[in-house]
């Protein structure tokens, strides 16, 4: 399961993130102005030759500075976190931001694109069109992001650092019908991931304001990390990754006694069509989950 960590701003806090087993380092470029930024790109380039990968948001659209903004970074991944709809929650231009994103896929085919699909907070807005939204992008992404749709967002024209969760509800069902994995971002904490992961089934999970430092007032400070917080967070999925091996090691073990039993049950002559397409499909179900399970056994460990 990927672990996300954003706004990671300098080479010492990637290289905090890569010992504590960070998945993916985010960092945000803020300026159209001021893109280029030589401590950003050496905080990028950590990640070179690992298993770990980089991603960038850049808080402006102009399409030149972006091309050379990739073109510097050179980052695995650029992540789209733009709004999308008004303050009442309908879609605006989502053909020109799709058009955008073909654009830079044929300009730099070798970086990935992680989209952010907004969803609101619980029982807010229960006909938001986040489906609508994340069916335009689909074939053009390789990963999925919720994130916390609310009508005054932070920063104008994205989604993002509200500290707020997202409805689960909403999540599940974009995690159910999508193609490409879905991470889990919006108010995730150490405290409350590992019930979010349980309960959305994504395929990562995603924390910033709620790993930030906090202020003496007790609000959180962009751009300075908790390492404490986020060595918590890593644990707390890798807890889930445990949880989840769990669950689909017995479902593995029952859809092999199914198995069994089928082919046991076959005729020693005329085998019936219908019968070969049960056995078949019971053979891709548990191709499908010892391919999970290998991947969950290279990250989990024992709940607390």
């Amino acid at each position: 399961m990927i672990v996300q960590i954003y706004e990671i701003q300098t080479p010492q806090e990637a290289e905090k993130c890569i010992e504590l087993g960070v998945d993916h380092l985010g960092s945000v470029v803020l300026s159209l102005d001021a893109w280029r930024r030589p401590v950003l790109r050496e905080t990028v380039s950590l990640t070179e030759g690992t298993r770990h990968k980089s991603s960038m948001i850049p808080l402006f659209r102009d399409p030149d500075t972006v091309c050379r903004l990739l073109d510097y970074y050179r980052p695995d991944y650029i992540h789209f976190c733009d709004a999308m709809t008004d303050p009442k929650g309908k879609i605006e231009d989502l053909e020109k931001h799709v058009d955008f994103q073909i654009f830079l896929k044929e300009k730099f085919p070798e970086i990935g694109m992680i989209r952010t699909i907004p969803i609101p907070r619980k029982d807010e807005m229960p006909d938001f069109p986040f489906q609508e939204i994340a069916d335009g992008f689909e074939a053009i992404s390789q990963f999925f992001l919720t994130d916390t749709w609310i009508k005054d967002a932070p920063v104008e024209g994205f989604v993002g650092i509200t500290g707020e969760t997202v409805d689960e509800e909403m999540a599940r069902e974009l995690v159910r019908k999508s193609a490409i994995p879905v991470i889990l971002a919006g108010g995730l904490s150490p405290q409350n991931v590992r019930d979010a992961l349980m309960s959305v089934k994504a395929a990562g999970a995603d924390s910033c304001t709620q790993t930030n430092r906090l202020d003496h007032s007790g609000s959180p400070i962009r751009f300075e990390k908790d390492f404490v917080k986020v060595g918590d967070f890593v644990k707390a999925v890798r807890e889930v990754d445990a949880l989840l091996l769990e669950e689909k090691t017995v479902r593995l073990a029952s859809l092999k006694a199914q198995l069994l039993d089928r082919e046991k049950a076959l005729p020693a002559h005329s085998v019936q069509p219908h019968q070969l397409q049960v056995i078949e499909a019971l053979e891709d179900q548990i191709s499908v989950l010892e391919k999970e399970i290998a991947g969950l056994e290279l990250t989990a460990v024992p709940p607390r």
